[in-house]
């Protein structure tokens, strides 16, 4: 069994003392208004459990448009998408990747090679929100190599961002309107261009966006593991870890 680190929550447990949180004064007036124009793209989003659903949601409820996928076929997802509204759309895995300008992957680690043929993500900014474990609570041993370095490899057209990985479902879902200070989402990349429209979506969500740096080391940081999973920062925590 891994060595718990001292400070590290259970993913069961993070973000339980969320719920009922009081909505920020603005929250109810962002919901309803769309997206900064520059950023307003529409996001495939591959991968529908519990984390790739809430995310849809968040993104709708923040004036995104979103393409969804899963390995079941769209077909199951009638009553997501009745929920969700005319600006969510479902699609098989390839088709949801052509038509999002921003894929955000939210299946197994191990699904991912091979999910996609690389040219429908060339040029695209593909965020790998996937989480690498060898089972239950214990990291993969990759060798010293990121998670996304490997997606970058697996996917060598795609502009690979880490983020979006670290925090729990049930935080995600709430956190972005609650009250208080906003908590961070990392960035991690090799394309500046790449991280800033990643940064964009992470703030239209309610949460402050905090660059770990370059992929491998940056992507490092945030996987299973990595000092930054699983810990629900504030923007200031999160900027003084990193620049400690």
């Amino acid at each position: 069994m891994r060595t718990r680190v001292a400070g590290e929550l259970h993913p069961d447990q993070v973000g339980l003392d969320r719920h009922g949180l009081t909505p920020r004064p603005d929250s109810a007036d962002r919901a309803r208004k769309p997206a900064i124009e520059e950023r307003h793209m529409r996001t495939g989003i591959i991968g529908t459990g519990r984390i790739g659903t809430v995310l849809a949601r968040i993104l709708v409820a923040a004036g995104h448009e979103v393409v969804l996928a899963n390995a079941r076929g769209p077909q199951t997802l009638g009553p997501l998408l009745a929920e969700l509204g005319p600006a969510a759309s479902a699609a098989h895995p390839v088709k949801a990747a052509g038509q999002a300008e921003l894929l955000v992957l939210m299946v197994p680690f191990a699904s991912v090679r091979g999910l996609l043929p690389p040219h429908v993500v060339q040029d695209k900014v593909l965020v790998d929100a996937t989480n690498a474990f060898s089972g239950p609570g214990d990291p993969a041993d990759l060798g010293g190599r990121g998670s996304s370095d490997l997606v970058a490899e697996w996917y060598p057209g795609a502009q690979v961002v880490k983020s979006l990985n670290t925090m729990h479902f049930e935080t995600l879902a709430v956190a972005g309107t609650a009250a208080g200070e906003r908590l961070a989402h990392f960035t991690a990349g090799d394309d500046g261009k790449a991280k800033e429209i990643v940064a964009g979506i992470i703030t239209d969500l309610g949460f402050a966006p905090v660059d770990t740096g370059p992929l491998h080391s940056g992507g490092i940081l945030q996987q299973p593991g990595g000092p930054l999973f699983n810990r629900p920062l504030t923007e200031a925590q999160a900027l003084a870890w990193i620049s400690h």
